[in-house]
């Protein structure tokens, strides 16, 4: 779940981190009146769920208030990456001396925090470890202990190249940043810049945190911060029938139980030469209505040319899948194909069930990957 970074950096400050004072506005008028209570100069910032704000023009230096109006009216209602601006946020302008990259991570193949630094700070970090990746700095983290004082002012001191004073503001700061990042349960906290001033004061003028769905049980309170209105309308749904949907940029729509099987199943639809459209995961359950709801998500997506259907009966009953794919053929308006491999629990079943239908059956994922891809203007590689 991502959040506005006025969001993030109310958390960051509740954790002690030093974030400046930032107000959120709807309106023009609104920002000129927050504008005026912070002091000018001041930082117009377009409040969206997408990186690259500032290329798009949605961050800009305001000295006067009749910048910030204009800016303000300019920013509100862009489109970012397909995100509309319903928000800026107005900060003040900071003098910067210089710029640190700071962020957590959750490392996956050791299974710990990680944190990652760069006294590179204020671009895209993607971009640094790509073309500098000696100026990236890492470092695993013993959840254990957490962050330890020697650790993180031997970062600060790499990456302030032996200015104390900085190293100190540094070590904090990571510190700061390490308990924010564990405590919300979050999948990354990157600050982007961490900044000096000409008088030696660190300030976190970004915030960024995207917080772990898995976790959110824990924080019910995090369910507030969710952006409705940001939100892809397909992944809502989903996530509100319950179903775990992802969407993609490719053309074939897949419906599968079981996350293991709809990675294998994305990883062999690209194997053959084609694009998945979605990752959308059923789970353990066969109730017809989920796999109607299911069908209609990945229907609203206009680049679908064919439906992949690949099940693997466990928990799941073929048959029952096999009547939720009958179900939504009457129910909804399905102008693509629909490929179906029903394999395991009442197998037989479910073919007896879809036998004379137009669904086109397949009984090994090779089979089905393929004949979704002959039905599409993408055709399948000789592999």
């Amino acid at each position: 779940m991502n959040i506005h970074e006025y969001q993030a950096r109310d958390i960051f400050r509740r954790h002690g981190l030093p974030v400046p004072e930032g107000r959120v506005a709807t309106t023009a008028a609104a920002a000129v009146e927050h504008a005026a209570a912070l002091g000018v100069p001041v930082m117009v910032k377009a409040q969206v769920l997408t990186g690259g704000r500032g290329k798009a023009g949605g961050v800009k230096f305001c000295p006067t208030l009749d910048d910030v109006r204009r800016q303000a009216g300019a920013i509100l209602g862009m489109d970012i990456k397909g995100h509309r601006v319903g928000q800026v946020l107005v900060t003040p302008a900071a003098d910067i001396a210089a710029e640190f990259y700071l962020g957590m991570l959750v490392d996956r193949r050791t299974r710990r925090p990680i944190l990652i630094a760069s006294a590179a700070g204020g671009v895209d970090i993607e971009e640094v470890a790509r073309t500098a990746p000696e100026k990236i700095i890492q470092r695993q983290i013993d959840p254990r202990y957490g962050l330890l004082d020697h650790e993180a002012l031997a970062v600060g001191l790499a990456l302030a190249a032996g200015d104390l004073g900085r190293a100190r503001q540094l070590a904090a700061a990571l510190q700061k940043l390490y308990v924010a990042f564990m405590g919300a349960d979050a999948s990354l906290a990157e600050v982007n810049p961490f900044i000096f001033t000409p008088q030696g004061q660190g300030l976190a003028i970004d915030a960024k945190i995207n917080l772990d769905d898995n976790a959110l049980e824990r924080h019910p309170e995090y369910e507030a911060l969710r952006d409705l209105e940001a939100e892809d309308a397909s992944e809502r749904a989903a996530r509100e029938a319950g179903l775990s949907f992802v969407k993609l940029d490719g053309n074939v729509g897949c419906l599968v139980n079981g996350a293991g099987l709809a990675m294998a199943t994305m990883d062999l639809v690209q194997y053959y030469g084609g694009m998945p459209a979605n990752f959308l995961d059923i789970g353990g359950s066969s109730n017809p209505e989920k796999v109607v709801k299911a069908l209609s998500i990945i229907l609203a997506d206009a680049n679908v040319e064919v439906i992949l259907f690949n099940i693997f009966g466990g928990i799941t009953r073929c048959d029952d899948v096999a009547a939720g794919i009958i179900e939504a053929t009457r129910r909804l308006d399905i102008r693509v194909p629909i490929v179906v491999r029903l394999t395991g629990t009442n197998e037989q079943e479910a073919r007896r069930l879809l036998a004379g239908t137009s669904l086109v059956p397949a009984e090994t994922m090779d089979e089905a990957v393929k004949k979704a891809l002959e039905l599409t203007a993408t055709k399948p590689k000789n592999k």
